[in-house]
């Protein structure tokens, strides 16, 4: 049996008009999906500019209720429209909290859920606990029209505990909507190599390939770095947008190949739970 999916990840540069940024990713989706894209992967928090950099009151104001929130009103019809499915990272207002939040909307422009963030990250540049809760959804698989799809949102994606746990709960994808770029602390550190190889440990490390979406861009002398990829289930590297440009790679995947791949490779035969108490410990 062959089962297949073409997947996308866009990269884009955002301005403070959330409509034009919506269009833009609009845009984009309508070019993805004219090349066959299935599901398509779109930046972190696409509504705007990064406002985590610094602790400002006024920002709150750009979050809503996820069902009601402009991102989600504007592209869950789009899905419908175009037969994609479209996860998409948001800014979300739940009464008086608030979170980093991505809303699953499957093929046919419904919701399939809600992720919060898990991994809430705390330095300069990259201030988030001041704006968000950690998540209190856990973390999430959906069934899609065209996969088996898991989400971690930016900093969840340095954290290998997140991507096996995906997998183990059926994921046949990892997906990582990001904005990460310059470190204000030192001009001189680049983290993108970094960046990517600990996705890329994900993916051999279950067998499973993974698909990261950035921004691009300097945003008030905050410079992300793009360098969004797709690898294979080994790892690999299999499409990749370059530092500063705008627009969409794409790659295929036979989902029941790289199953019987996961089951040869053993990993999951070997596991010896017992062994990892430690992990679930605070020290």
């Amino acid at each position: 049996m062959t089962r297949t999916a073409r997947i996308a990840v866009l990269q884009a540069a955002f301005e403070r008009d959330m409509a034009a940024n919506i269009a833009k990713i609009e845009a984009m989706i309508r070019n993805a999906a004219a090349d066959g894209a299935q599901i398509i992967l779109a930046p972190e928090l696409l509504q705007g500019p990064y406002f985590c950099k610094t602790e400002e009151a006024r920002h709150f104001a750009g979050a809503y209720p996820f069902a009601e929130h402009p991102v989600v009103l504007k592209l869950a019809p789009l899905a419908a429209e175009l037969g994609v499915v479209l996860p998409l990272s948001i800014f979300e207002r739940a009464g008086e909290e608030y979170f980093n939040s991505l809303v699953m909307i499957d093929a046919d422009g419904k919701t399939l859920g809600l992720y919060r963030k898990s991994h809430i990250p705390d330095g300069p540049g990259y201030e988030e606990k001041f704006y968000f809760r950690p998540s209190d959804t856990g973390f999430k698989v959906w069934d899609t029209k065209y996969a088996r799809i898991g989400v971690g949102i930016c900093w969840d994606q340095w954290f290998p505990e997140a991507a096996r746990i995906m997998t183990l709960m059926g994921a046949e994808l990892l997906f990582y909507p990001t904005a990460i770029g310059s470190e204000p602390q030192d001009r001189t550190l680049n983290t993108s190599a970094a960046w990517r190889r600990a996705m890329q440990g994900h993916a051999i490390s279950n067998i499973i390939p993974v698909a990261a979406a950035n921004r691009v861009g300097n945003e008030d002398g905050q410079v992300f770095y793009g360098s969004s990829f797709l690898t294979d289930h080994m790892g690999e590297i299999v499409a990749e947008l370059g530092r500063e440009e705008e627009g969409f790679i794409a790659g295929e995947y036979d989902f029941e190949a790289i199953r019987l791949q996961r089951a040869a490779w053993g990993f999951f035969r070997d596991r010896r739970p017992e062994l990892y108490g430690r992990l679930v410990g605070k020290d």
